[in-house]
């Protein structure tokens, strides 16, 4: 167990092994001490080298403005394929036909249907047109009728007062009457008293009894002429009444016809706007049996194929790529890094098919990578959770690859600020994110300073 007995097998013969001699001497042990020294002091010096740190993600091409972007084109209304003018990568202008389709729905078989429209249009609108002479003769009705009412109804007034008037005559002749047979009454009275006494004669008294007579007679002429005069004052009234009754009723009427008038105006009018617009959706139903292209670009792929086939309203038939387009990366980045992002920053980005050497912590001893900047952040996450990124051509970088295509694989790295290696280890220990101490009222950087010229070059 010591290794004290001469006969122990673990015992070693130094002699016989030269490695274990020369390892063993101090020689040997002062070099590995030196070696051990020198790979400390490299590693120690690496902790102090400048590392920028990054935010790598994956990402694809896309485009910076949304009509740029691959689209496809949709039948506006259904309808069947009657003939292709275009296939697989042909190249189109804006204006050029794509398809031609014939019309399926019974509604629209006739040719002449617009035509025809068109006709009725007139006809609703000579039936405005009636209808508004009609109003406009009831309204000369109803200023006739308000001039006749207002003569009329002086006429009957002027009568009115006359019959006031005359039953204040009668009334006086009535007084009149009366006093005159009191006076004759009382001359009687007298005549006979004077007979008596032998003053007057006979004859004289039957004179006073005649005029008596006279005067009882002409009293009664009189009350009987003023028992007319009230009736003529009630029967003008009622003549008022009734004139100003009867021309109520005329204007109402006319007034009830010129609105019935009106009603069949307006709903004539409504019937002329709805067959306009048939007539415009007939029209603009016609302009859309020929599909044409919206752009210029280049046919990538046919989605409804044979001729004969029936397709539906918003029926995707084709995608077309334009032809002229300002490439961008599109990439995702994980909530915790989306505070990090601001527009302008530098992005370093490696696009598949051209080979590089990339060295995330050195991104300008990279070979092969291309700079871009930050165009736009989304405020809210996508569908996968990550926060969407738009990055534009870094205008002050060498550009982009021009054999580039929209939909291409990106790998992409977002720079941070400058630390050193051994804090970059630290943080990645501690599974902090980049820039986790970083202060905010740093002076305007070079990144900063180059956002600022990028906003100013696409305003």
């Amino acid at each position: 167990m010591l290794n004290i007995s001469p006969n122990n097998r673990n015992h070693i013969e130094e002699e016989q092994y030269h490695s274990f001699q020369t390892v063993s001497t101090e020689k040997s042990s002062r070099k590995l001490r030196y070696a051990l020294y020198l790979i400390g002091a490299a590693l120690l010096g690496i902790m102090f080298l400048p590392w920028t740190q990054n935010i790598r993600s994956g990402g694809k091409l896309t485009t910076l403005r949304p009509e740029q972007r691959p689209q496809t084109i949709n039948t506006i209304i259904g309808g069947r394929i009657e003939k292709w003018y275009v296939k697989d990568g042909d190249y189109v202008k804006k204006g050029d036909t794509i398809l031609f389709i014939s019309e399926v729905k019974d509604g629209y078989f006739d040719t002449l249907l617009v035509d025809r429209t068109m006709d009725q249009i007139k006809n609703k609108e000579q039936s405005v047109v009636s209808y508004e002479q009609k109003v406009n003769a009831l309204d000369t009705r109803i200023d006739a009728l308000l001039q006749s009412s207002n003569l009329k109804m002086r006429q009957a007034r002027i009568k009115y007062q006359q019959s006031k008037l005359k039953i204040t005559s009668d009334s006086m002749e009535w007084i009149a009457a009366q006093t005159n047979l009191k006076i004759a009454q009382d001359q009687v009275n007298r005549f006979e008293e004077l007979k008596q006494r032998g003053l007057k004669s006979q004859t004289e008294l039957e004179m006073r009894r005649l005029t008596l007579q006279r005067a009882q007679a002409s009293l009664i002429g009189t009350e009987q002429k003023y028992l007319q005069s009230r009736n003529d004052l009630i029967d003008a009234l009622v003549e008022v009444n009734a004139t100003e009754a009867r021309y109520q009723d005329e204007i109402a009427k006319a007034e009830s016809d010129k609105m019935s008038a009106l009603t069949n105006m307006y709903d004539a009018e409504v019937d002329v706007t709805k067959l306009q617009s048939q007539a415009a959706g007939y029209s603009i139903r016609n302009g859309n049996y020929i599909i044409t292209s919206p752009q210029d670009g280049y046919v990538t792929k046919i989605l409804s194929t044979g001729v004969g086939q029936v397709i539906k309203a918003g029926q995707e038939i084709a995608t077309i790529m334009p032809q002229n387009y300002n490439l961008a990366v599109e990439m995702y980045v994980r909530p915790m890094d989306y505070p990090l992002l601001n527009k302008g920053q530098k992005v370093r980005m490696q696009f598949d098919g051209w080979p590089a050497i990339v060295f995330s912590g050195w991104p300008n001893n990279s070979f092969g990578t291309y700079g871009g900047t930050i165009f736009a952040i989304d405020n809210f996450s996508s569908e996968n959770g990550m926060f969407r990124v738009l990055i534009a051509p870094d205008r002050s970088d060498h550009p982009w690859p021009k054999a580039l295509r929209v939909g291409g694989g990106v790998n992409a790295m977002i720079l941070l600020s400058d630390v050193k290696v051994g804090y970059e280890i630290w943080r990645n220990i501690n599974g902090f994110p980049p820039d986790f101490y970083a202060a905010s009222t740093k002076a305007p950087s070079k990144k900063t300073e180059n956002k600022t010229e990028h906003e100013a070059d696409e305003k």
